[in-house]
């Protein structure tokens, strides 16, 4: 049976888990997540996970804030003009949005304090500075990509039974 390497496609069922056992996120019950190793895809520890696994095949592991999204770095907050945003735009404190530049593509950024004409943006990703934990099952591994009418992750077009978001 072939064990997932480096330019491989692996499909993989997950669940991921802060430490103390809440669900950040989950594809049970979706459709797989395809990830080709070695394009940065997903995170380096989750990536470095799937090496030498092979279809039907689970595994269980931790990843330090280090191996997943990085420690927060407090550097990476910036105060921003209320008018930088649309004047119909509504901004709640803990709202995550998405900004954008040439040199990052998008990125997540959370609210962190609103003033009068200001806004507080943390640009850390939301899960900087968290271990996290995964429960993974491998449903598929392949030297070419899998061609689906959904693509690699469920979405409106999928036709599955669930809200993977």
């Amino acid at each position: 049976m072939k064990k997932a390497e480096n330019g491989d496609y692996v499909k993989v069922l997950y669940t991921g888990k802060y430490d103390d056992g809440e669900v950040f996120d989950s594809n049970q019950g979706c459709q797989p997540f395809e990830i080709h190793i070695g394009s940065r895809e997903v995170i380096p520890g989750f990536e470095k996970a799937l090496i030498g696994m092979s279809t039907n095949e689970k595994k269980s592991f931790t990843l330090s804030a280090a191996e997943a999204y990085g420690d927060r770095d407090d550097s990476l907050e910036r105060s921003f003009n209320r008018s930088d945003f649309p004047e119909d735009f509504q901004v709640e404190v803990g709202q995550v949005i998405v900004l954008q530049n040439p040199q990052q593509g998008q990125f997540p950024a959370t609210v962190k304090k609103i003033e009068n004409d200001s806004v507080l943006l943390d640009l850390n990703h939301p899960l900087a500075g968290k271990n996290l934990a995964f429960d993974i099952e491998v449903v598929g591994v392949s030297d070419k990509p899998t061609v689906s009418s959904c693509g690699s992750e469920c979405g409106p077009s999928c036709g599955c039974d669930c809200s993977c978001s």
